[in-house]
């Protein structure tokens, strides 16, 4: 893990990032990573704090070492895929849009984001004024919108709002770029409405023996359900 700023690390596991966030009294781990790390062993190189799991939503890519944890923070809309589908273990501990997780002088606030999952969550760090974890925000990133989990119109009506509040400057995605500005928002929701208005219609591929399309908005890449 290197840091990223005060009290703050972050891994990268085959392009998806573990955090970790210490507080006065506790800390916290963001996902999991995809490929089993070590995840115990991560978190106490750096702090002998008591600490817990958040999970930001339940796809693979974010869940592979969960199995380390006997309980972890989830938004509830995510459990039916996490435990039927992903096989997942452990107990999850619902969290919902507004809950604050504090770890100690470190109020940490969830924000629902639904449309890439139902449950997809961020962190807002409202101390240090920034998000932290979660694929809806990328930066010359790729996000998965196609399968029966995404839903587009709920992705835009998530970040028009996430727009409207003026309590973080930055974001620290799960995927792409480490940090981006707040200034990604606005070209993200304009990207997926043209691909809604059939104005991108992106170009035929494949993707875990599905077909797929891929959507190139400028700022990141959609990948889609093929047209029908």
């Amino acid at each position: 893990m290197k840091q990223i700023f005060d009290n703050t690390w972050a891994a990268l596991d085959v392009g998806v990032r573990i955090f970790l966030l210490a507080g006065e009294e506790s800390a916290l781990v963001i996902d999991t990573g995809m490929n089993g790390l070590d995840i115990p062993g991560m978190v106490t190189a750096h702090t002998d704090l008591p600490y817990r799991l958040l999970n930001t939503h339940a796809d693979p890519d974010h869940i592979g070492s969960n199995a380390q944890f006997a309980s972890f923070y989830m938004h509830p809309s995510e459990a039916a895929f996490y435990h039927n589908t992903q096989h997942g273990r452990g107990s999850v501990v619902p969290v919902f849009d507004g809950d604050v997780i504090d770890l100690g002088g470190r109020p940490l606030e969830i924000i629902h984001l639904p449309g890439h999952t139902p449950g997809s969550i961020t962190v807002l760090d409202r101390k240090n004024r920034c998000l932290i974890g979660g694929d809806p925000i990328q930066e010359e990133g790729t996000i998965f919108m196609q399968g029966p989990q995404r839903d587009m119109e709920a992705y835009i009506a998530s970040l028009r709002r996430l727009l409207q509040r003026d309590d973080f400057d930055v974001i620290y995605p799960s995927h792409a770029k480490e940090k981006v500005s707040r200034s990604v928002i606005p070209p993200l929701i304009d990207g997926a409405q043209r691909i809604l208005a059939g104005a991108v219609q992106g170009t035929p591929a494949e993707l875990f023996g599905e077909a797929i399309r891929v959507c190139d908005v400028g700022v990141s890449r959609f990948l889609c359900d093929p047209l029908k």
